[in-house]
């Protein structure tokens, strides 16, 4: 059935998971975090800016970041994912939507991230040019359980709420 109400809300889910590596700095929500272990990727590796960028394009149906930015592209090799982030939300703009607000959740086993949740949060909001109350950001760890919790991995999940402009 064709209805010819329009769509105001859109909601998007985006997940990333990458390997945790020696000799790579661990950059989180475009911020770093003091680790001995960083994520191994084609990029920077921020799992956090990665979920969201798919979780706003999901929600405005227009794929995923690997369609946009692959990893095969040399365009893409170590760039800051705040770019990523920042160009997927052109992109979600472009398609006459707005940010509502996003809730983010990454699993680490260490080190600890409460103490760089403020930052990622209003870096997060800086990117996107929206409000930091609309910017969720939680941490969690694996509890020894599967490759987070071995500590050999990270991942993000993020929910996001778009809107008509």
């Amino acid at each position: 059935m064709v209805s010819n109400h329009p769509i105001n809300f859109r909601v998007g889910f985006g997940v990333d998971r990458h390997q945790l590596v020696e000799g790579r700095k661990l950059i989180l929500g475009g911020v770093h975090v003091e680790s001995d272990f960083g994520s191994l990727g084609h990029s920077d590796a921020d799992v956090l800016l990665h979920a969201i960028c798919d979780a706003i394009l999901g929600a405005a149906n227009l794929r995923d970041i690997g369609f946009h930015f692959p990893d095969t592209s040399a365009d893409f090799k170590n760039i800051d994912s705040a770019i990523l982030l920042s160009k997927s939300n052109d992109l979600v703009s472009k398609k006459g939507y707005l940010i509502g607000n996003l809730d983010c959740t990454v699993f680490l086993e260490r080190p600890k991230l409460s103490a760089f949740i403020p930052e990622m949060s209003m870096r997060i909001a800086q990117i996107l040019e929206i409000d930091e109350d609309a910017v969720s950001v939680k941490a969690t760890r694996g509890e020894g359980v599967g490759p987070v919790g071995r500590g050999e991995a990270i991942q993000a999940y993020c929910s996001a709420l778009i809107y008509k402009k």
